[in-house]
């Protein structure tokens, strides 16, 4: 369970980045500005999904390994 909390974790910081990276320069990478039904609020959903990532790790951290 915690390494799929990681790797879940993990997904999610990296979406997040590639949201805020897409925001702020304009590179079409991620899945972010892809979601038809968040557009306008491309970047609340990528700093939710940073916050969900660390959630997610600390969560794992919590956990017994296995």
């Amino acid at each position: 369970m915690k390494e799929l909390l990681e790797f879940l974790g993990l997904l999610a910081v990296i979406q997040g980045v590639l949201g805020l990276l897409h925001e702020f320069t304009g590179w079409h990478w991620g899945l972010v500005q892809r979601i038809g039904f968040l557009d306008g609020a491309e970047l609340y959903a990528s700093v939710a999904l940073l916050v969900l990532g660390g959630a997610l790790f600390a969560a794992a951290e919590s956990r017994k390994p296995g």
